[in-house]
């Protein structure tokens, strides 16, 4: 089945903290790439990027993007407070069925983001 979500970008006022962030947390290595008024680091796999441009502000109240951590959410959950962001809701077990843990947490920038994993 074809994804149903063609790209994400998740904001991000200071580009540099933004990306070593989420390097760290998903084991990446994304780049900055410099475009003028824009900056971007690309997500594996043409999924989305980290994006830095004139009128794109970190928030914490608008759509939800949740990163899938497979069998490290706990692990992932430890690395958020640890550099800069916050856990706003704990490992939480989704009730329906066949389904693991979500937790959601402000990353570094103050964007809410969510965790889905083991």
């Amino acid at each position: 089945m074809k994804r149903k979500i063609a790209w994400v970008e998740i904001p991000a006022e200071n580009m540099p903290r933004a990306v070593d962030f989420y390097n760290g947390l998903m084991n990446l290595e994304m780049e900055i790439m410099d475009f003028g008024e824009e900056k971007m680091a690309l997500l594996p796999d043409d999924e989305g990027a980290i994006s830095q441009a004139p009128g794109f502000k970190p928030s914490a109240n608008g759509v939800l993007v949740s990163l899938d951590v497979g069998d490290r959410l706990d692990d992932a959950l430890d690395f958020v407070v640890k550099n800069g962001g916050s856990v706003v809701k704990a490992r939480t077990k989704i009730q329906a069925e066949g389904r693991d843990y979500f937790a959601l947490f402000l990353d570094s920038e103050g964007n809410r983001m969510g965790l889905y994993g083991k």
